[in-house]
């Protein structure tokens, strides 16, 4: 996502100061823009990009800034941007791949007011909400949550109940989505399009991670780094779902599926003995074999051939690029 300050939302589809219970030019005031720079040797450069873009949120007194991951993941150098035209350097602090927030420490003081952190818990579909990005109100959205669902991606995530709200803001990554009282209860990560019915054009609504994801996980994210909690095990296979089964698209190069000898266009009919049907099936199979490192037998279909198949997982996080310390 690349960020243009020459668009603007129609006025009408903005929220308005005299609408909402909230200050909303402190609540925009919070909305930083992120540029990251990855290295061209970044396990992820090939597939997310070595330019990034996208939104963060101020969250603490101190600076903490939330974002969605896969903007900073190898991040190599990232600069923050506030509404006020300062721009200060960052450094990344956290990325969970469980859940995709990533945490970053600006490297100079921001002068910005934290959002307040809020729960999606008791949102119901049909709730009006605000979806905010960098830029002030021109790049704000009033929206509505059309779902509160299981989402499964394609690159070994899943999410019990994410947040699906419509209209869908353009710039998604990292945008804030914040209640009637203006917390933040979600973080932007996806533009998806779903199909109501057999005849209607497909529609663009936004997915966002729920906030109360973040609590019990903030603390060991701020002092370590991590979640603090085991690593799942990880195939580095691309997975999608297509007429009720599970085709493997493509693999991550020298991942762990890729070396055990899967290959793209395989079907996955099972773990082990064990059937599996949805993709968030066969990831939470996966993940139920053991910490990252457990050996998962896979039961595949090639050409017409039934094929088990023993995959060594791996910390994907070990195959990510770190920083060299001098």
């Amino acid at each position: 996502m690349a960020d243009d300050n020459q668009w603007a939302f129609p006025e009408e589809l903005r929220p308005r100061r005299d609408e909402v219970a909230f200050d909303l030019d402190r609540a925009l005031d919070a909305m930083l823009l992120l540029r990251a720079a990855i290295p061209p040797e970044a396990f992820t450069a090939e597939l997310l990009g070595t330019e990034r873009a996208g939104y963060a949120i101020v969250i603490g007194t101190d600076g903490l800034v939330l974002t969605i991951g896969y903007l900073i993941t190898e991040a190599q150098t990232l600069w923050l941007s506030t509404n006020r035209g300062t721009t200060v350097p960052g450094t990344v602090l956290a990325y969970d791949q469980a859940t995709g927030f990533g945490l970053v420490q600006p490297l100079s003081a921001l002068n910005v007011a934290p959002l307040p952190i809020g729960s999606a818990a008791d949102l119901t579909p049909g709730d009006t909400l605000y979806v905010l990005g960098h830029g002030g109100l021109p790049h704000a959205l009033k929206t509505r949550l059309l779902a509160k669902r299981e989402f499964a991606g394609y690159w070994e995530y899943v999410l019990d109940e994410a947040l699906f709200t419509s209209p869908a803001h353009p710039q998604w990554g990292g945008s804030a989505l914040v209640d009637a009282a203006g917390r933040l209860v979600g973080v932007g990560s996806l533009l998806v399009q779903e199909q109501e019915g057999n005849d209607d054009e497909p529609r663009k609504i936004n997915m966002f991670v729920p906030i109360d994801l973040l609590g019990p996980l903030l603390p060991s994210m701020r002092a370590t780094g991590s979640s603090g909690l085991p690593p799942r095990p990880w195939l580095g296979l691309y997975v999608q779902e297509a007429d009720g089964q599970l085709v493997v698209g493509a693999l991550a190069q020298g991942g762990p599926a890729d070396r055990a000898g899967v290959r793209p266009a395989d079907l996955v009919i099972g773990v082990g003995d064990e059937r599996v049907r949805g993709l968030a099936a066969f990831f939470r199979r996966v993940w139920a074999q053991g910490p990252a490192g457990v050996e998962v037998p896979l039961t595949l279909a090639r050409e017409g051939d039934v094929l088990r198949v023993k995959v060594r997982s791996a910390d994907r996080n070990d195959f990510l690029w770190k920083p060299r310390l001098h």
